[in-house]
Formats: C-alpha cells, structure tokens, sequence
C-alpha cells in the first residue's frame, strides 16, 4: 500500500535528530555517507518523500497512539551513494494524520 503523498515529513525532526550527531541512536555519520549534511537538509527532505515514501509501506503494529508503517528502499544522496534504508512511519487515531517518525539504516539489505 502506498502512504497518503501529504504525509507530514518534519524537516525540525530531520534538522534535530537525523542530522545532529546523537549519543544514542545517531543516524548523522550514516546519512553523511550519502553526502546528507545540516546545509542540505531540504534534499533529505525533497529525497525521503521522492524516494523512499514513492514505495509500498508494510503495516507494523498498531497501539493506542496509531497504526505503524515501515518503508523499505534504497537513498541515493547528493554525492550519488546509495543509502539502504528502513524508515518508520505512523498514521494517527485522533488526527488521521501519517508522518514520518524514523530512518533506520538496513544493514541487512544491500542495494
């Protein structure tokens, strides 16, 4: 299934999580190999939603909070680096509104 294309991308989550080096969970050094850097963070944003959110999304599980995606794919950065990917994903109960909430690199997929 495809997800919804005004699904909501944050580029504040993009600016301060993905793309700040983190002490747990830091994602930075892995997008940087693709050439993702703060300067360019409107082509994470512009790629993620051409990209990756392009693709079929699996349902996860579903909780109180919303029912949750995952996205599979492979991102292919400003320097040409192909980034494999998994990135989560969430619509909802109380708004119906999908978002993006992660990147995860796929270290078990080889693009």
């Amino acid at each position: 299934m495809k997800l919804p294309a005004e699904t909501v991308i944050s580029e504040d989550k993009l600016v301060r999580y993905l793309l700040v080096p983190q002490l747990r969970g830091d994602k930075s050094a892995f997008l940087r190999q693709a050439g993702y850097e703060l300067g360019n963070v409107v082509r994470l944003l512009h790629d993620l939603r051409e990209q990756i959110l392009s693709l079929d999304a699996v349902a996860l599980e579903k909780n109180q909070f919303g029912q949750y995606y995952e996205i599979k794919g492979a991102l292919t950065g400003p320097n040409g680096s192909l980034l494999s990917v998994r990135t989560i994903w969430m619509t909802e109960h109380l708004s119906g509104i999908t978002k993006f909430i992660t990147l995860i690199p796929d270290n078990r997929r080889v693009v």
